[in-house]
């Protein structure tokens, strides 16, 4: 599963930019009573850059005495998480000091007590978008600092609805239509997502409760609040979109980077994916480059409701050195650094400073888009137990999409084991 690295690579990225200077700020150097400094090893899923050995070695020049140990677990998102948490639950002393963890984890990690609680004075937390925080907490207390964050957006190819005098989408109604007629008319498939059953499922069906106005969970998972209307109309349209065929047959089987590569091919009117997608569909080796444009995911009246996506950095309950592990979070989490996320990397920053800048636009166009859609994003459920969850929602709506369930009984099925799963 690569989801992690579309919403979350900004990390394996960033690290590339270690060798540029030393934490700057008197939060970021300030130390924390009884906590000392020393090496530091960083956790994180299998690196796709190539890069990252050579810079590590810079930074550690950098800053003798705080080396830092890439350690690089395997490409699959779930089973990143599985060693993680199999190191953090050992007996003793872990390997791990800083973790690299998707959004979805943080409840988990934190209810578990395998990483700490973190001072928030420490951090400058103000200077964030409104809402990412909320990923990095858990029971009211902060947990993680967020690294960098993603909302979903809607690509489409701008030269076919320009060519048929047709806006972008805003509803679902606008979508289907243009996926269901102009589509075909242009030798294209209509729409896709990320709908093979593994995490991006579970995404894509959350943004689609949410953006009809519904939720799956409350109070930290221990509330099931998915029977619900707004369940039922945003699980439906995913199963319409199939069974009419305006959602391909072949979409079922998309994780991030094949439906990247659908539309980048060419072969897809609308695609729901990262903003890395836009920028890899943008570039000169894309089969449309030039031809795309992003706007917010829709809704059945209007612009819908992103998964907050992204990871955050969070430090380990048994790491050695604390201090050092909240040094290295705070230059990461810099505007310095940040920039370099996006200039580098094309992912998103977590400063908000950074969405205004004029000359970030201008290299960067889908970033106002980009930027509405974050505030208008929703975690997805808290719950202690989230791989249950994630497991539960993407069987059941897995069912409803291939025709084994209606989307009613689907619902009405989601609330039961999402409820049996809260009540362990």
């Amino acid at each position: 599963m690569r989801w992690i690295h579309a919403a979350g690579r900004g990390f394996l990225v960033l690290l590339l930019l270690l060798a540029v200077g030393t934490v700057s700020g008197a939060r970021a150097d300030q130390a924390v009573p009884g906590d000392g400094r020393g090496p530091l090893t960083l956790a994180t899923a299998g690196d796709l850059t190539g890069y990252l050995g050579p810079l590590l070695d810079g930074w550690n020049r950098a800053h003798p005495g705080e080396e830092v140990t890439l350690v690089e677990l395997p490409d699959s998102a779930d089973e990143t998480r599985a060693q993680m948490i199999t190191d953090l639950r050992g007996a003793g002393r872990g390997r791990f000091d800083v973790l690299n963890i998707d959004v979805s984890w943080t409840s988990e990690f934190a209810a578990g007590g395998w990483i700490r609680p973190l001072p928030r004075d420490r951090f400058p937390l103000d200077t964030f978008l409104p809402g990412v925080v909320d990923t990095a907490t858990y029971d009211g207390q902060l947990y993680a600092v967020p690294y960098v964050t993603n909302a979903g957006l809607l690509l489409y190819r701008a030269d076919v609805l320009e060519a048929e005098g047709v806006a972008p989408p805003r509803t679902w109604a606008d979508l289907e239509r243009a996926a269901k007629t102009l589509a075909p008319a242009h030798g294209l498939d209509g729409y896709a997502g990320q709908f093979l059953p593994y995490e991006g499922l579970t995404v894509n069906a959350a943004e689609a409760v949410y953006s009809a106005g519904g939720t799956i969970l409350g109070d930290e998972g221990e509330r099931v609040t998915v029977d619900s209307r707004a369940a039922r109309e945003g699980i439906g349209f995913l199963a319409r979109g199939v069974r009419e065929g305006w959602i391909p047959q072949e979409a079922l089987t998309y994780k991030e980077e094949e439906s990247k590569q659908a539309f980048q091919d060419g072969r897809l009117l609308f695609l729901r994916n990262w903003p890395y997608a836009y920028v890899a569909a943008s570039a000169e080796d894309s089969a449309v480059a030039g031809k795309v444009g992003a706007v917010p995911l829709p809704g059945p009246d209007g612009p819908g409701t992103s998964v907050l996506g992204g990871s955050n950095l969070a430090v380990a309950a048994h790491a050695r050195h604390p201090d050092s592990a909240a040094r290295l979070i705070a230059y990461l989490t810099g505007e310095p650094v940040q920039r370099q996320v996006l200039t580098r990397g094309a992912l998103p920053p977590v400063r908000a400073a950074l969405y205004d800048d004029p000359h970030m636009v201008r290299r960067f166009p889908y970033l106002p888009t980009l930027r509405e859609s974050v505030l208008a994003a929703a975690p997805r459920p808290k719950s202690p137990r989230y791989d249950q969850v994630s497991l539960v929602v993407q069987a059941v709506v897995r069912d409803a999409m291939t025709g084994r369930q209606t989307p009613e009984s689907a619902v009405r099925r989601l609330a039961r084991e999402l409820a049996a799963v809260s009540a362990r």
